[in-house]
């Protein structure tokens, strides 16, 4: 009897230890969907309204891979800019999961910013973009879809440089993003 109750209390104690005390980034998104200082929205793909007939078959297919967008900004203002460097930390620290591949880095004259997916190099479900900007705040995008791979992320970027996708359905996180 006494072993089968040190063997409870172990397996017990390994299975909490196991657990992380990491914030994971649907929690992120979660928790802050209802602050006051973000700006989350939950799109379909289908709102980038591109013109199928124009595209090639590759931005085709990788259209079609794409299931829905989720964006969360924080807008920083004179009043918010300790909750700015705070959340911006977060976000950073749990971008930093191993989990995360990083595909590419961005250095702009807007800001800088990273790319990375969560599964497969060949069946991608998740792309993250994260941008910063020293006077705006930042932006986190979700790209949720169905075996991606980072050609496709190419070709859609490609695809959106030729759309007459104006964000003007994005409402305020539109006008964020544009700046």
């Amino acid at each position: 009897m006494k072993y089968l109750v040190k063997t409870f209390f172990l397996t017990g104690a390994i299975l909490m230890a196991s657990c992380s005390s990491q914030q994971s980034l649907q929690e992120y998104y979660v928790d802050n969907s209802e602050n006051p200082n973000f700006i989350a929205l939950d799109v379909p793909a289908s709102i980038l309204k591109l013109n199928e007939g124009s595209l090639s078959a590759s931005q085709k297919e990788a259209v079609e891979s794409l299931r829905k967008f989720n964006m969360l900004a924080f807008k920083k203002t004179a009043g918010n800019v300790a909750e700015y460097r705070a959340e911006k930390a977060k976000v950073k620290e749990i971008l930093k999961d191993e989990e995360f591949v990083e595909l590419m880095k961005i250095n702009s004259q807007y800001g800088k910013g990273v790319i990375k997916y969560l599964g497969d190099e060949d069946a991608i479900d998740e792309v993250i973009i994260y941008g910063d900007s020293k006077d705006m705040g930042f932006a986190l995008v979700r790209v949720l879809g169905k075996n991606m791979n980072p050609a496709h992320i190419v070709q859609l970027m490609q695809a959106l440089q030729h759309s007459e996708y104006d964000g003007a359905d994005l409402g305020e996180i539109g006008k964020f993003l544009k700046g």
